[in-house]
């Protein structure tokens, strides 16, 4: 059973739940959860035709994390299947907002929802505007 995307303009990624991310239980480990929105999130980009490292080495555009949220609904375990759903919430100036539902693959329950906030810095960690291109792709993206 296929999850109903966040919106339209969900990204999805699925994996599988590896053992080194789960508790002794196979309880999947709480930040294990943040790795994967940013799974989410760099793949999402990678489907606007741009990677992460590019913008980091091509244009001194970094994006660290300023604020994280995650809402967990119900466990994941080892070797379940999950589904990412990533979306684009808002791009202003130099501020990037990600959403995510990360959904168990094969009866599509929530197991957790969440959101990422991102500024847009040089690798002096100065604030920058994101660059032209990207906010395109971003904004394309929104529409």
């Amino acid at each position: 059973m296929t999850p109903p995307p966040l919106s339209r303009k969900a990204h999805e990624v699925r994996l599988r739940v590896r053992y080194a991310e789960t508790d002794k239980m196979g309880v999947v480990y709480h930040s294990n959860f943040f790795v994967w929105m940013e799974v989410g999130r760099v793949e999402l980009m990678r489907s606007l035709g741009f990677e992460y490292k590019q913008m980091e080495i091509e244009d001194d555009c970094h994006l660290p994390v300023v604020d994280a949220r995650c809402r967990y609904k119900t466990p994941a375990y080892y070797d379940e299947e999950i589904v990412i759903q990533t979306e684009l919430l808002n791009v202003r100036g130099s501020l990037i907002h990600f959403g995510y539902a990360i959904l168990r693959q094969q009866d599509g329950t929530m197991l957790a929802e969440g959101e990422t906030t991102h500024l847009v810095v040089n690798s002096e960690m100065e604030k920058r505007t994101l660059p032209e291109r990207y906010r395109a792709a971003f904004n394309a993206l929104m529409r």
